[in-house]
């Protein structure tokens, strides 16, 4: 089985260069599964239901979503109706919304996503991210209800993105973080067969910072005042995430590698897909 994460959209930018090539991805390279984090799709800060629907027009199957995920507050309603957005599991009992789903590929298999979010450097208060894990793991186990396990670790740091990793493996097919923005070099298959990468990078403008127009954080650092608000760069975006093969009997992966697409970074497709 063939999946794509794409990393967190950012603006206008990021998310209209996704709508533009994920069409033509989906059918060139044979893709079973897509995933998108779309956690900053409006303005940098939350998505809105029409950006989550045109997401899943576009050819996503599931969009996944962080710490902004109610920056938009037509989240707290929307988050609800459909079984394709996800907040973070590990959220307050009563959160809008759900934190994992079993979602039917297009070549039949069940595929159980999960989005989690990190503590550290982050919100502390969250439930534990690790026992929500193996919540999630007992309710839906690889190889009995789901054919392939996927998890959005959305955190800060990597140091927890990796244990997450190491906890899980040989459970789930693929562990991919989120938040940083920063795609890393790091695409591997763990011991026990979970594939795994730090962060998938963004799908937006990377002549900015983090995907926000530049100066506005600059000056920040400089002056330690605010001049004005954090607004997303509107330049050429480029697509970055992150595909790998799932054997379709173990549900453990055999491949990964990086995917990049646009003008800033040096593009990529995973060769075993070419």
């Amino acid at each position: 089985m063939r999946l794509l994460f794409l990393g967190d959209m950012v603006g206008r930018s990021g998310r209209n260069a996704v709508f533009d090539k994920l069409p033509g991805l989906i059918k060139d390279l044979k893709l079973d599964f897509v995933i998108v984090n779309g956690e900053n799709a409006a303005g940098g800060f939350g998505i809105t239901e029409d950006i989550f629907k045109q997401t899943i027009e576009a050819g996503a199957d599931v969009v996944t979503t962080g710490n902004h995920v109610f920056d938009q507050r037509e989240a707290l309603s929307f988050a609800e109706r459909y079984d394709t957005f996800l907040r973070p599991a590990n959220f307050p009992a009563g959160t809008p919304g759900r934190g994992s789903n079993l979602i039917t590929a297009r070549n039949g298999a069940r595929i159980l996503v999960a989005n989690i979010m990190g503590r550290v450097f982050m919100h502390p208060d969250l439930d534990d991210p690790f026992g929500c894990g193996e919540k999630i793991l007992d309710a839906c186990p690889l190889g009995e209800q789901a054919d392939a396990v996927v998890f959005d670790f959305h955190a800060e740091a990597t140091s927890e993105k990796i244990c997450f990793a190491h906890f899980v493996d040989g459970r789930a097919s693929f562990v991919v973080g989120t938040h940083t923005h920063v795609p890393t070099a790091d695409a591997m298959i763990l011991n026990g067969g979970t594939a795994y990468m730090s962060d998938a990078g963004m799908c937006g403008d990377y002549d900015s910072s983090l995907g926000m127009d530049k100066e506005e954080p600059l000056n920040r650092f400089i002056t330690r005042l605010a001049k004005g608000k954090f607004e997303a760069a509107n330049g050429p975006a480029t697509i970055c995430g992150v595909g790998v093969d799932i054997s379709d009997r173990t549900g453990l992966a055999e491949k990964i590698a990086p995917l990049r697409i646009g003008p800033r970074l040096g593009e990529t497709i995973p060769e075993f897909w070419n």
